[in-house]
């Protein structure tokens, strides 16, 4: 999973910083989406990368499907990739390419994992909680995770925040070893 993201993020760094001097982030995101999607898409993959097609051939196929968000910059990144043999990482470019921008737009995303469904209000007291800790706003995805036992651990950038039983067992086991 690193080396994916260690791989994607210079072309997404690439693909933000030209999208931002343009001003089109959102129609290069719209148009990331897409192409993530199809090659996520079952199947696809596997035509994608086939030897029996040529590189102008899947081209084409990408861009057809795109439609009007396939603009010139937008050909010309699909080239590269698939010059370069990294079309199958169009998923995480695009994932990193929507941290570039809610970064831009004082965004943090965050994934929040409780042993519990949390309701409406403890989301919403944590959302608050994470945004003044951080001075942004903060999105939160919120899983549940049966093995954490009871409380929460937050994922949030480089940063996690473990307040699960789970996570405090660990530390506690830690110490007592030492």
């Amino acid at each position: 999973m690193a080396e994916l993201t260690t791989v994607a993020r210079p072309y997404a760094e690439a693909v933000y910083s030209l999208a931002s001097e343009q001003k089109s982030t959102d129609r290069w995101s719209e148009a990331l989406s897409w192409l993530a999607a199809m090659v996520k898409t079952p199947g696809v993959a596997d035509t994608l990368t086939d030897p029996k097609h040529t590189a102008q051939e899947v081209e084409a196929l990408l861009l057809d499907v795109l439609g009007e968000r396939g603009s010139e910059e937008v050909k010309n990144f699909l080239a590269a990739l698939i010059e370069n043999g990294r079309l199958l990482l169009l998923p995480e470019i695009a994932n990193q390419f929507e941290l570039l921008k809610a970064e831009a737009e004082g965004v943090l995303e965050a994934v929040a994992e409780s042993a519990f469904p949390l309701d409406d209000a403890q989301k919403s007291e944590l959302t608050q909680t994470l945004s003044r800790k951080y001075g942004k706003t903060v999105r939160l995805d919120v899983r549940v995770d049966p093995d954490l036992i009871g409380g929460v651990r937050v994922l949030i950038g480089d940063d996690v925040i473990d307040a699960s039983v789970r996570g405090k067992l660990h530390a506690m086991a830690a110490s007592l070893k030492n």
